[in-house]
């Protein structure tokens, strides 16, 4: 796994909160999960060519196409996860229940096509809901083995930048849709507004640079395009640090075993720049939707 000067080892913390590896204290069901993805990731992209990796196998549980990165990485983890009685609804598969009050969403890749094609911005990352609440998350950086991990309720290191205002924020997004006139609306505004705009293609990921202070906002303008996978980790990691999560149209960020089920979320430094983001991207959709 990488290291080198200012990289813990892995499973240790470094003082801003992020750290290399599976961290000691994941609950053993997430300790699996992200270790048997970083193997299979690992594994995957050493013994295949993009064109296999990037192979389109099946469809997913969410209706969307399945590449064949996706399918190694989560049949590896559900291996692994076969030792641990827990629910689990993951991207693929979707639905499994063994009548557990834990429940683990997964997202085994995120950023499926830059992983095929070998862009280096794909994460793991899970969330454990017991009884129906987030209360632990990891998300996995699969190129370098860096790692974001929260417990609710217990204090942690990681800090967002603290921003409340979205005039000169820096923001992630994802890709502008010049075909839906309120979404580009939408996505626009929140450029012009914004000293910074990044599309990373990997919305775990960016939520847990979110977390970490390394930028003030991530969203969805609007389009409807996050499934709870994309989301679960970063509400316990955004609101460990300090940030919120929310939806464009404010619905719930809750459990659901449907994954047709779609939000516009919102992860964001603050209360105030979440609410803010939700209100601007929401006005400005329905404005450029009517006009």
């Amino acid at each position: 796994m990488p290291g080198g000067e200012g990289t813990p080892m892995p499973g240790v913390r470094n003082a801003r909160g992020w750290g290399a590896g599976v961290p000691v204290e994941a609950h053993p069901a997430l300790a699996a999960a992200a270790s048997a993805a970083l193997d299979a990731y690992t594994a995957a992209t050493t013994e295949h060519d993009r064109a296999t990796l990037a192979a389109v196998v099946a469809d997913g549980a969410d209706g969307t196409p399945t590449m064949r990165i996706d399918v190694l990485v989560e049949d590896a983890i559900l291996a692994a996860l076969a030792r641990h009685p827990v629910n689990v609804l993951t991207e693929e598969t979707g639905w499994v229940d063994h009548g557990s009050a834990l429940t683990l969403v997964l997202d085994p890749v995120d950023g499926s096509a830059n992983a095929a094609a070998g862009v280096p911005l794909s994460a793991f990352s899970a969330a454990v809901a017991e009884d129906g609440v987030f209360t632990e998350a990891l998300t996995v950086w699969l190129d370098t083995g860096r790692s974001w991990w929260a417990r609710a309720g217990v204090p942690s290191p990681l800090r967002t930048t603290g921003r409340k205002a979205l005039d000169g924020a820096a923001v992630s997004l994802l890709r502008p849709h010049p075909a839906n006139p309120g979404a580009a609306a939408a996505w626009w505004e929140v450029a012009r507004r914004a000293a910074r705009v990044r599309i990373l293609s990997t919305s775990c990921l960016e939520g847990a640079l979110v977390a970490q202070g390394a930028t003030d906002a991530f969203a969805d303008a609007a389009t409807d395009t996050h499934r709870l996978v994309d989301l679960a980790a970063s509400v316990v990691l955004a609101e460990a640090a300090g940030g919120a999560v929310r939806d464009v149209f404010g619905r719930a960020v809750e459990l659901d075993t449907d994954l047709t089920r779609r939000w516009s979320g919102v992860v964001a430094a603050t209360p105030e720049l979440a609410d803010e983001l939700a209100t601007v991207l929401r006005e400005s959709y329905e404005a450029g939707r009517d006009g």
